[in-house]
């Protein structure tokens, strides 16, 4: 019996803890009856039928608590969102030239790599035969 007791007295707390949450965080419109602070005292000192009232009587209910939600679209109307700007990264031409950018700077960077390459293989070249023609001279 005394665990029946303890499970009730949970449900009631429980109540009227979600009673007391949802009366909080109504809007000024969505309260019907009376003003907040009078269900606020009513579900304090009358957890369970005061919960009860809340539910029943004090809030709206029905098609008049859904136009309080928030819009779908989060708020910006279709015609908004395709003249909204886009950002950076998911704008298709900013990616794309992006990419124009990096595989310009890319062959740059490749054509001075490859110079650089056959000036370091032409001086070496120099080098040898330089070497080359030493080695054939007789000494004198």
């Amino acid at each position: 019996m005394v665990r029946l007791y303890g499970l009730l007295f949970l449900a009631e707390v429980f109540l009227a803890v979600c009673a007391l949450i949802s009366c909080l965080s109504a809007e000024e419109g969505e309260i019907r009856a009376l003003p907040r602070i009078a269900w606020v005292l009513i579900i304090l000192f009358f957890p369970l039928i005061g919960s009860i009232a809340w539910f029943a009587a004090g809030r709206e209910t029905g098609p008049r608590r859904s136009r309080t939600a928030w819009p779908m679209g989060n708020g910006f109307s279709e015609q908004d969102r395709r003249q909204r700007q886009v950002a950076p990264d998911d704008d298709p031409a900013f990616l794309q030239s992006l990419a124009e950018r990096s595989r310009r700077q890319d062959q740059e960077l490749l054509s001075r790599w490859e110079e650089d390459l056959r000036r370091r293989e032409e001086e070496l070249r120099r080098r040898e035969s330089g070497s080359a023609r030493e080695q054939d001279r007789p000494e004198g």
